[in-house]
C-alpha cells in the first residue's frame, strides 16, 4: 500500500499540471483586411458564410456585426464579429465550461481549444472575403450593366 500511495503523491502533481497547460492566454485575433471595392452586404455575407461552415450559429445581427455562438456537449462560446468595408474583427464575449478565467493582473486566459477555433474562424474569414471579392463584377461591369 505504502507503494500505491508514493505513486499518487508523484503523479498527483504532474495530473494538475497538465490541467494547467490546458489554458492559454486569450488574445482576440488581429483584425482581418477586407479586399478592396467590397461592399457591407459582401462582406457580411461572407463572414456569415465563415461561421457557419465552422459549426457557429449566428444570434444576432446588427449594421456593424453579428453576435455567434458554438456549442459542443459541454461547452459554450459566444463571440461578435464586428465588421465594415475595411477589416474584420473577432472579439471574445463569454464562454462556459472552457476554463475561462480573469488573472489578478488582468490576463485573460480560456482552454486552448478556443485559440484554434479562433485561428481557424480567422483563417476561414480571410479566404472566404477574397472569395466574394474575386466573384464580384468589377466595378464598371457593374455600372454599365
Amino acid at each position: 500500500m505504502p507503494r500505491s500511495r508514493w505513486l499518487l503523491v508523484l503523479l498527483l502533481p504532474l495530473l494538475l499540471l497538465t490541467m494547467a497547460f490546458r489554458q492559454t492566454p486569450l488574445i482576440d485575433p488581429p483584425p482581418i483586411k477586407v479586399p478592396a471595392g467590397m461592399s457591407a452586404i459582401q462582406v457580411n455575407k461572407a463572414v456569415k458564410a465563415a461561421l457557419v461552415g465552422r459549426g457557429w450559429a449566428v444570434t444576432a445581427e446588427q449594421a456593424d456585426g453579428v453576435d455567434a455562438r458554438l456549442t459542443g456537449n459541454d461547452y459554450t462560446a459566444s463571440i461578435h464579429v464586428a465588421f465594415d468595408t475595411q477589416q474584420v474583427k473577432i472579439s471574445y464575449v463569454d464562454s462556459t465550461n472552457l476554463k475561462y478565467k480573469v488573472k489578478r493582473d488582468g490576463e485573460r486566459l480560456i482552454h486552448v481549444n478556443y485559440m484554434g477555433w479562433m485561428r481557424y474562424l480567422s483563417g476561414d474569414i480571410g479566404r472566404d472575403l477574397e472569395l466574394v471579392s474575386a466573384a464580384a463584377p468589377p466595378p464598371s461591369a457593374a455600372a454599365a450593366g
